[in-house]
């Protein structure tokens, strides 16, 4: 996905999960490396750090934290 879309799709899907559960964001867009936990700061979400890659596109994981 490109930008905006991951953080349009995280912020749609963070109330899919539990307080406490971590969502992970796949993207292959860099601007999402600093979107992603620029968007957990705004929110009040805590940005985990990097995940696995899928299909050589990185991951970012996020818990929730509300």
């Amino acid at each position: 996905m490109r930008c905006p879309l991951p953080v349009i799709e995280l912020a749609k899907r963070i109330d899919d999960v539990q307080p406490g559960d971590v969502v992970r964001v796949i993207a292959d867009d860099p601007a999402a490396a600093t979107d992603v936990p620029a968007w957990c700061r705004m929110r009040g979400h805590e940005y985990v750090g990097l995940g696995e890659p899928e299909q050589s596109a990185p991951s970012y994981l996020v818990r929730r934290q509300h």
